[in-house]
């Protein structure tokens, strides 16, 4: 597959809103299905498993290796701050269910643990000098000893790791007064088999080291069921009796951990999950949450949630009872009136806050500033009277782009390859010889959506200079763009050498072509488009051979796009696909093949 990518100056073309029209109409309805394609004998087979919309919040957890259908930007949920509609508990995913990965479980952990009590089975390094000099690694024996030449055994058991050398210079001492030096660290800690049940996923009785965090052995035991377990209620168990009761958002949230020394047969038990309150919209951790008790004050749960600074107002639907009832504060007030969310509530954070004021960028030949504030609902003549041009500004050619628009492009274009990669996977075969090819194909097409994936239109809004664009209302981040007068014209895309080509009045699309070296593929079968400097475009019919025509009129800073062929016979897709290579072209200035 050849990838080009179109010569794109500072006045960046992009496509015109006529043609976004176009190219976002809706397709003929596909299944968005995921496909494994199977080759039989005689016959290839597709299975298929539907991938699920977007709901309030998506998970997008996938094996690898795994070929699936994106749909997440397929359905766009569009939110209105006085209507917000907060969705089911069961699209949240819970706070901590990344935590148990495989991170923990696969790595020992011997740090040092000054805290830790040596006991029987750990190795200890031993370095002696002076009036007795010894060196060696001795494990602690079923007394709790270690031997020390010409001194004997020396308990250590139950001693603090942080006292260890003390304890060991004590002991030498009693026997040689002076002249003796000690150095005594551990090396590793007892091994251990813990038992982990409870609500986690694959509960038995895991190995590991005595001073080895709780997280690890968790993790050995597959992590904490999300449906069940509760990230509050960890216990440890010995002799039947309760040590401790550990709770894992302060290790998520805060980063404390505390330690705590494990024996043989110690039990760990994750207990069950209590109230759960679902977060989402402008909040550090939009998840599915635990607390301790049925109910919650807004200042707690805000505290857990962390609101970003733009968030001004929270939408809570009430799940208790058989009625649900949605609820829309403001933040500093419900805290202040200590508004309670109880367990079943799903919280959305918003930013409903009235614009007073939006930023706008200048970019190109201009003279002045870079950035611009106006007032909420300043148009583009507003700009236009305090922006100050040069002799070298191209006003008639002047760019608008505007990241909402982008958004929406790419929304568009992601549907139209969620459609197509649905067909592809889902395509069936009748017989090995067919199946075959469509396997090839379908690598091909494959490769094509990835790389078109990628591209990320710019969201250009055309200014016509034939209308009166000065009543055009700005947005906040709008950025403008003013091109310098040029004398080139660009070519690009199926072409021998694109290139830029010196503007001659009297040239023709097709001279400008031969300039860069001509047609890379058959002349006929190319498609060809014509992008103006302001943006506008129209589709110069070749095959008609009208490339010569003088309806065609180039002007300097125009671009000519030859687009790939894509062969019928060749491909099943072929009509598809050139729908999104047309796309790329006008919305990115990127010319793709196949």
């Amino acid at each position: 597959m050849n990838f080009r990518r179109a010569f794109i100056p500072a006045d960046r073309s992009i496509h015109p809103l006529s043609a976004l029209a176009t190219w976002a109409k809706p397709r003929n309805p596909v299944g968005l299905v995921l496909a494994a394609l199977a080759l039989l004998v005689g016959l290839a087979v597709s299975s298929f498993t539907a991938a699920q919309l977007p709901n309030f919040l998506s998970s997008e957890a996938q094996a690898p290796n795994a070929v699936s259908i994106d749909e997440s930007t397929a359905v766009t949920p569009v939110l209105d701050t006085q209507t917000a509609i907060v969705t089911e508990q069961a699209s949240y995913t819970v706070l901590g269910q990344n935590l148990f990965n495989g991170s923990f479980g696969r790595q020992q952990f011997t740090g040092f643990n000054p805290n830790y009590r040596i006991a029987v089975g750990d190795k200890v390094l031993l370095q002696l000098w002076g009036a007795v000099e010894s060196r060696g690694d001795q494990v602690v024996d079923a007394q709790g000893n270690i031997f020390i030449p010409q001194v004997g055994p020396v308990n250590i058991a139950g001693v603090l790791n942080s006292e260890l050398n003390a304890a060991v210079t004590q002991a030498l001492t009693r026997i040689y007064k002076k002249d003796v030096h000690v150095y005594a660290s551990l090396v590793a800690s007892q091994p251990v088999k813990v038992f982990v049940t409870g609500n986690v996923i694959s509960p038995g009785l895991y190995s590991g080291l005595s001073s080895e965090s709780i997280l690890a052995y968790l993790d050995r035991a597959g992590g904490i069921d999300p449906h069940r377990g509760s990230y509050l209620d960890v216990s440890l168990k010995r002799d039947r009796r309760v040590l401790e009761t550990f709770n894992l958002y302060d290790f998520l949230v805060r980063g404390e951990m505390p330690q705590r020394q494990l024996y043989e047969g110690d039990v760990i038990v994750v207990g069950s999950r209590n109230s759960v309150i679902g977060f989402d919209g402008l909040v550090e951790n939009p998840y599915q949450i635990e607390f301790a008790t049925e109910a919650v004050t807004i200042a707690e749960a805000m505290a857990l949630v962390q609101p970003l600074p733009s968030a001004t107002h929270i939408a809570i639907q009430r799940n208790q009872g058989l009625v649900k009832q949605v609820e829309y504060l403001e933040i500093k007030q419900a805290i202040a009136d200590q508004i309670m969310l109880f367990a079943g509530d799903s919280v959305r954070a918003i930013s409903d806050k009235i614009q007073g004021s939006i930023g706008v960028q200048i970019e190109g030949e201009h003279l002045g500033q870079a950035q611009y504030v106006l007032p909420y609902g300043a148009k583009l003549s507003d700009l236009l009277a305090q922006i100050k041009v040069s002799e070298l500004s191209n006003l008639s050619a002047m760019q608008l782009y505007r990241v909402s628009l982008a958004d929406k492009q790419r929304e568009a274009l992601m549907t139209t390859l969620n459609t197509l990669q649905a067909q592809v996977l889902s395509a069936r075969s009748d017989t090995l010889e067919e199946a075959s090819l469509r396997t090839q194909e379908a690598n091909l097409i494959l490769q094509f959506i990835d790389r078109a994936k990628e591209v990320q239109p710019l969201g250009q809004v055309v200014l016509d200079s034939s209308l009166d664009f000065g009543d055009v209302v700005l947005e906040n981040g709008d950025t403008i763009v003013i091109p310098a007068v040029s004398r080139l014209v660009r070519v690009n895309g199926e072409v021998l050498f694109p290139n830029a080509v010196i503007y001659e009045p009297k040239y023709s699309p097709k001279d400008y072509i031969r300039l860069a070296g001509g047609f890379s593929q058959n002349e006929k079968k190319s498609r060809i488009i014509l992008k103006k400097a302001n943006g506008a475009a129209r589709e110069i019919d070749a095959k008609r051979g009208k490339l010569s025509a003088k309806d065609y009129t180039v002007a300097a800073g125009d671009e000519i796009l030859v687009l790939a062929d894509i062969d019928t016979k060749t491909f099943q897709h072929a009509k598809d696909i050139f729908q999104i290579v047309y796309q790329l072209a006008l919305s990115a200035g990127v010319v793709l093949s196949i």
